[in-house]
């Protein structure tokens, strides 16, 4: 999915030159020139309207038009905000700034001196005023540069916060969720901004009235339309009608943007009618939003599902490449072999036992979305079962654990937990000096509690794990933010001689 941040505001800008050249050529149609040709004869000038008023309309707005043009194509912003630009990119980016500046200035100066808007105090040539009222155009080429840098700076700004906004869409694990949240705000806004514009310009609505309900009224529908299809409903397993939490959402947003925009209308509405706009947000706008969103229910939570298939897809590789890899499975069987020679068959029977679940557990429930607390225990115990047969006659390694199953009755996200456990072991023995791993898991009706602590050493070059962290913490810490977002808390770290490892769950919904 590719965000059309950029292309919309292309499509906007486009909109509004080309809206605003039709009501110039619109107005020429039928305004009486009598009164404009009288004023420059009796300055001293000659007259003629398409010299002096629809040329300087349309080149000023066409010309600002083709510098935006020039600033999208060589996509300044971006250069901007890019850490790899080099120095010269620095100084051809300055020069252009500057020129665009300049132009900007110049062409509204010179058509200022056609136009003469100082005779009509401004009115009618408003992107001319927005240079500053020129009453001796042309004796300064610099005149209205300031406020042209003012215009180009602050575009700019914009410019690069929405460049900002994209790179961090694209990185984010969740893109193609936001890509379409930040696609339906633009058009939505592109729309919000014309309906107006277009009413204005061409005088289809004198009322100021009308202007003023539109920003009291549809500013704020639009706004709780979109926070409660992708935020408020979204997140509601039930409906939202019985659920107070987003009951609680749904009144506060309501009352906090009726409040907002009835202050920055252009009308002082009363205590009554505030209250009667805010009943309507909440009585009207809301349940028909609900139904709206019915309608496209199945696309929204597919792409946030699909964003949870992804990571999950991603894991799922990831964990076959460190549970089944060469180098574990020839531990294991290098160690039944050796147990084989030792104690006879018993121990190896129950090491086979205790390797075929784990692989039967890899083949099955890694599958699932979530899995009873007891099928991670199991798969974790297995897992150490198979480990202290390895290092069973090592004297100076220390493994402790301390498994409380009483009260793990939740049901979890698979492989969650041994992901700490593995790291530990493959990074916490040394065949020749002191080591140690200690485990501690524990329950209660809301919380699962696990901590690892391993010892720290100096990496070895030849370690055939080098290269292999397992699924990795940074993996751990994606499934947490899907499946447990703000229901859980992660800390790791290391004071050089102990490396820290420690998860608080809450899978409770």
């Amino acid at each position: 999915m590719e965000i059309r941040l950029k292309n919309y505001e292309l499509t906007l800008f486009t909109l509004l030159t080309g809206i605003t050249a039709a009501g110039y050529l619109w107005e020429a149609n039928y305004v009486d020139t009598t009164s404009i040709e009288n004023v420059f004869i009796e300055n001293g000038h000659s007259f003629n309207y398409f010299t002096n008023v629809l040329s300087p309309k349309l080149g000023a707005l066409l010309f600002i038009f083709l510098l935006y043009v020039t600033t999208y194509i060589l996509n300044i912003p971006y250069l901007l905000i890019n850490k790899a630009r080099s120095t010269n990119q620095y100084i051809w980016i300055g020069i252009y700034i500057f020129i665009a500046i300049f132009l900007m200035a110049l062409g509204a100066n010179l058509a200022t001196y056609f136009a003469r808007p100082v005779y009509f105090s401004y009115g009618g040539y408003k992107i001319m005023a927005l240079f500053g009222y020129n009453d001796k155009p042309l004796e300064d080429i610099f005149f209205g540069f300031g406020r042209a840098s003012s215009i180009v700076i602050i575009y700019l700004l914009y410019a690069c916060l929405r460049e900002y906004i994209t790179a961090r869409i694209r990185k984010s694990k969740r893109r193609n969720y936001l890509t379409m949240i930040a696609n339906e705000v633009a058009l939505t806004f592109v729309i919000y901004l014309l309906i107006p514009f277009s009413a204005a310009t061409f005088e289809l609505i004198k009322d100021d009235f009308f202007f003023t309900i539109y920003v009291l009224f549809i500013t704020p529908t639009l706004f709780i339309y979109l926070i409660n299809t992708y935020w408020i409903f979204p997140s509601t397993d039930t409906k939202p009608w019985q659920n107070i939490r987003t009951i609680s959402l749904i009144v506060v947003s309501t009352l906090f943007f009726t409040f907002l925009f009835n202050r920055l209308s252009f009308h002082s509405f009363t205590m009554p009618l505030w209250l009667t706009s805010w009943a309507l947000q909440l009585f009207l706008v809301t349940p028909i939003t609900w139904l709206l969103y019915q309608q496209r229910k199945d696309k929204i939570l597919q792409l946030r599902g699909t964003e949870r298939a992804l990571v999950k897809s991603k894991a799922d590789l990831q964990l076959l490449r460190s549970q089944i890899n060469p180098h574990f499975l020839f531990n294991a069987l290098n160690t039944l072999y050796g147990t084989a020679m030792l104690d006879g068959s018993q121990r190896t029977a129950d090491g086979i036992q205790k390797l075929g679940d784990m692989m039967r557990f890899m083949l099955h429930d890694n599958h699932l979305d979530y899995i009873p607390m007891s099928h991670e225990i199991q798969y974790l115990k297995n897992y150490l079962s198979l480990q202290k047969l390895r290092i069973k006659h090592s004297p100076s390694i220390i493994i402790e654990e301390a498994i409380n199953e009483q009260n793990c009755n939740h049901v979890i996200a698979p492989m969650l937990l041994i992901p700490f456990v593995e790291n530990a072991f493959k990074h916490g023995l040394h065949a020749n000096e002191k080591s140690w791993i200690r485990i501690k898991l524990n329950c209660d009706k809301n919380n699962i509690r696990f901590e690892v602590r391993n010892s720290v050493h100096a990496a070895v070059s030849n370690d055939p794990e080098k290269e292999n962290s397992g699924i990795g913490l940074e993996n751990v810490r994606e499934r947490l933010h899907l499946f447990y977002e703000n229901r859980h808390q992660l800390s790791y770290g290391s004071d050089g001689k102990e490396f820290v490892a420690t998860l608080v769950l809450n899978p409770n919904q």
